[in-house]
C-alpha cells in the first residue's frame, strides 16, 4: 500500500445524512464484543476504547450488542439495556466518544436458541448445532412483550445519550431465527409465510421508532447471506429490506453467514470484500443508506465499493481494533501508515470464545488502551535489537516512537523473519500489510537498520545501553533415521520456494504449521483462491438468491490433485490446537481436498519407500516423494546466552524466548510492552 492523498477516497470521507444523524465520513466501526464490559472498571475501559476510535474519525461507532431483557442474554451477567439506571450508568462511555466528535449506536441484541443458557428461547424448538441448550418456543404473549423490551431498551439507551440504536437481525441470532424457515417451524401469526417470518423485525422496528422518536439513529443489521440450509432467500431478503426501511430504519447494515454457518465469512481464507454483491443486493432494493461488511481491510477498498453504488457505507470492526485511527489517516494520505487487520482471528474472535477480552494480534493497545502510554523518554536510551522478525520490529518501532535512539540488526536480507514464511499461507499474504506498516514505522521514527549484520556480543555490549535479543527460531529437526533423505525438506524449505513439492507428500506434524502447508499445497502452492473459485469451493450462490445462499452441501469435497498424508505422535485428535474460529475452516478445507490425518504415530525410519512408522502398533509405510518436516521449532538464543554469562544486561522475546508455533501474537506483544518499560 503506498501513500495516497485524501483525495483518493472522495466517496469513503465524503459526509452523509441520514435520519437525525451528519456522519462525517463513510467509515463505520462495526459491532463486535469485546468483553470489556465483564472485566474491570468496565466503563472506564470501555470509554477508552471507542473514544480512541472516535479520535480516529470513525464516523460512528456501533457497540457491542446489549441484551433487551434476561432471556435474550448470550450468556449470564452479560451486558443489558432493560433496567434505566444501569444504561445511565453507561452514559461516560458516551461522552466520552462524543468530546471527541464521534456518533456511537447501542446495538440490540437478543440471542435467542443461540444463548448459552438452560432457558434459552427461540421461535420453535429447534436447537442449534452450536449450542447443546434445545430452545423453548416463545409463547405469542412473550413474542409481543420481547419488542416492548426492545423498544424499552431502545429508549434507555437514548436516555443514557446514545445517538441511536442498531437492532440485531443478523448472524443467526432471535430476530434473524424468526426469519427463516430453518429455525422457525410455527404455524400462528409468527411463522408460515415469509410476511409472517418477517413480522417480529418490522414490529420490533416500528415499535423502537415510535418509542424514541425521529431524533434516535435507527441502524438494522439485516443478514444479507445466511450461509445456512433452510435460509432465507435472496427475494426474502430484500422483501424484508424494504419492509424495515418502511417501518422507519435510517440505515441498513448487512451481515454475512450465521455463526453456525460452515461457510468461512470473514477469516484470512475469504477473498477480501467477497461479500460485497450481498450489500449490493440490498441496496438495490431500498433508498436508505446501506452499509458493506466483511474483509474490507484498506481505504482502497472502502472507496471502490461505495463509489460503485455497491454501498454508501463500509463496516470495519476488526480493522478499527487493528487501527482505531484508520479514518484520520485515510483522510491525511497517510494509508501506508494504517495497521492493517490480517483477519487472522486470534486475538479477537478467538479471545471471545474463549472466555478472554479480546485484543488484536498487529495491536496489542486494543482494549487494552488504560495499559499503554505515550510518554516520550525523559532520558533517551541507545537501544539495540537484534533480529528483525516480528518481536524485534514491533519492540524496535515502539522504542523509536517513544524517542529511544534505536538500532536494528537483522541477520537476512530483508525483515520479517518467520512472517515471511506465515505469508506464504493462501491468505495469510495479508502479512504483507504488516511487514509494510513496520517497515514505514521504522523508517518514520529514524530506526538505523543494519540488514545482513550480526552484531557481536561485545559490539551490543559497548555501544547500547538496552540490548533486546529477538533472533527467532528455526525448524526443529526430528531425530529419525533418514532424516538426511533427498525427499526430506523442512516446512522453511517448501514454504520459501527453496525445495518444490511432489504428488505424494507426508507432513510430519499436524500443527498450524503443518495445516499451513497442506493448505500452500493444496492450493497451487499458496495462490490465494479467487471469489468463483472460493464460491465454488464452499457451495456459495454467487448471485445470493438461492435459500441460505448455498448451491450445495458447503462441505462436500473437492479434491486436487495432490495426495497428502498428515502425521503427528500425539493420539489426540490432529488440528486441535487451532484457531478456535479458523481451525474448523482448516480442517474442513483439507479434509474436502482429501488430505488425511493419522495420529499416534511412531516413526520408524526414512527411505526411498517413504516413510515408515507404527501406528497403533501397526506397521505402515506411507510413499511419498516429498517428507516434509514440521515438528515444531527450536529457539535461536545463542547471542543471548553469550551476554548473559558475560554478565551484559540483555532482555529476550518473541521466538527466541520461547519457541512456540510461529507465534506472531505473542512476539508482538511482547516487543511492544518491552519497550514501553524503557
Amino acid at each position: 500500500m503506498s501513500p495516497q492523498p485524501a483525495q483518493s477516497y472522495p466517496h469513503a470521507l465524503a459526509p452523509l445524512q441520514t435520519g437525525p444523524a451528519l456522519l462525517r465520513n463513510r467509515f463505520v466501526m462495526g459491532s463486535m464484543h469485546t468483553r470489556l464490559d465483564m472485566g474491570p472498571d468496565p466503563i472506564a475501559r470501555q470509554a477508552a476504547f471507542y473514544a480512541e476510535r472516535a479520535r480516529g474519525e470513525a464516523a460512528l461507532i456501533l457497540t457491542g450488542g446489549f441484551s433487551p431483557n434476561e432471556a435474550g442474554l448470550l450468556e449470564p451477567g452479560g451486558p443489558r439495556l432493560d433496567d434505566p439506571a444501569e444504561a445511565a450508568a453507561l452514559t461516560p462511555i458516551v461522552e466520552a466518544v462524543h468530546r471527541e466528535g464521534g456518533l456511537i449506536c447501542a446495538q440490540i441484541l437478543h440471542s435467542g436458541r443461540n444463548a448459552r443458557q438452560k432457558n434459552c428461547v427461540g421461535p420453535s424448538d429447534i436447537r442449534s448445532p452450536i449450542n447443546r441448550h434445545t430452545p423453548r418456543a416463545l409463547e405469542p404473549n412473550e413474542i409481543l412483550q420481547t419488542i416492548e423490551d426492545f423498544a424499552q431498551a431502545a429508549r434507555n439507551a437514548c436516555n443514557a445519550g446514545f445517538d441511536g440504536v442498531e437492532i440485531m437481525g443478523s448472524e443467526g441470532y432471535l430476530i434473524n431465527q424468526f426469519t427463516t424457515l430453518r429455525c422457525n417451524n410455527r404455524t400462528d401469526e409468527w411463522g408460515g409465510s415469509a410476511e409472517n417470518r418477517h413480522r417480529l423485525p418490522v414490529e420490533i422496528v416500528r415499535r423502537v421508532r415510535d418509542v424514541c422518536g425521529s431524533n434516535c439513529l435507527l441502524v438494522y443489521r439485516i443478514s444479507a447471506a445466511d450461509l445456512v440450509e433452510g435460509g432465507a432467500t435472496g427475494d426474502e431478503i430484500t422483501s424484508l429490506a424494504q419492509a424495515i426501511e418502511a417501518a422507519g430504519a435510517d440505515i441498513l447494515n448487512t451481515g454475512i453467514g450465521w455463526h453456525e454457518a460452515r461457510v468461512p465469512t470473514i477469516a484470512y481464507m475469504v477473498p477480501r470484500a467477497a461479500w460485497r454483491t450481498a450489500a449490493a443486493r440490498v441496496k438495490q432494493a431500498v433508498t436508505i443508506p446501506v452499509i458493506a461488511s466483511n474483509r474490507i481491510n484498506t481505504p482502497e477498498l472502502a472507496e471502490d465499493i461505495i463509489a460503485s453504488g455497491d454501498a454508501d457505507l463500509v463496516s470495519m470492526a476488526r480493522p478499527m481494533l487493528a487501527d482505531p485511527h484508520f479514518a484520520l489517516k485515510a483522510r491525511e494520505g497517510r494509508a501506508d501508515d494504517i495497521n492493517t487487520c490480517i483477519a487472522c482471528n486470534q486475538a479477537c474472535l478467538d479471545y471471545i470464545f474463549s472466555g478472554h477480552v479480546a485484543t488484536c494480534l498487529v495491536n496489542p493497545r486494543a482494549c487494552r488502551e488504560t495499559e499503554f502510554h505515550d510518554n516520550p523518554a525523559d532520558k533517551p536510551d541507545r537501544v539495540a535489537v537484534v533480529g528483525g522478525g516480528a518481536a524485534g520490529m514491533a519492540c524496535a518501532a515502539e522504542a523509536a516512537r517513544l524517542k529511544h535512539t534505536v538500532t536494528l540488526f537483522e541477520a537476512a536480507d530483508r525483515l520479517g523473519g518467520q512472517l515471511n514464511l506465515a505469508r506464504a499461507a493462501p491468505g495469510k499474504v495479508e502479512f504483507d500489510q504488516t511487514l509494510r506498516y513496520y517497515r514505514r514505522q521504522l523508517d518514520k521514527n529514524g530506526v538505523d537498520l543494519r540488514m545482513g549484520t550480526r552484531p557481536s556480543a561485545s559490539d551490543l555490549a559497548d555501544n547500547f545501553d538496552r540490548i533486546v535479543i529477538a533472533t527467532g527460531v528455526s525448524p526443529r529437526i526430528p531425530a529419525i533415521p533418514g532424516v538426511d533423505h533427498p525427499s526430506v525438506a523442512t516446512y522453511a524449505q517448501i514454504l520459501s520456494g527453496q525445495k518444490p513439492a511432489g504428488e505424494n507428500v507426508v507432513i510430519i506434524g499436524a500443527g498450524g504449521i503443518g495445516y499451513d502447508v497442506a493448505e500452500f499445497l493444496i492450493n497451487e502452492n499458496g495462490r490465494t483462491p479467487e471469489k468463483q473459485a472460493f464460491f465454488e469451493t464452499w457451495s456459495v450462490d454467487p448471485a445470493l438468491a438461492s435459500p441460505g445462499a448455498l448451491t450445495g452441501d458447503p462441505l462436500a469435497d473437492h479434491p486436487v490433485r495432490r495426495k497428502i498424508v498428515m502425521m503427528q505422535r500425539k493420539s489426540t485428535k490432529p488440528g486441535a490446537g487451532l484457531g478456535t474460529t479458523t481451525g474448523w475452516i482448516l480442517r474442513n478445507s483439507l479434509r474436502k481436498a482429501g488430505v488425511t490425518t493419522l495420529a499416534g504415530v511412531t516413526y520408524e525410519r526414512i527411505d526411498d519407500d517413504g516413510v515408515h512408522v507404527k501406528v497403533d502398533g501397526e506397521p505402515r509405510t506411507i510413499a511419498a516423494d516429498t517428507v516434509i518436516l514440521c515438528a515444531g521449532q527450536e529457539s535461536e538464543r545463542a547471542l543471548h546466552d553469550e551476554l548473559r554469562s558475560a554478565n551484559v544486561r540483555v532482555s529476550i522475546i518473541g521466538g527466541a524466548k520461547e519457541a512456540a508455533e510461529l507465534d506472531a501474537l505473542r512476539a508482538i506483544d511482547e516487543g511492544v510492552r518491552l519497550a514501553q518499560e524503557f
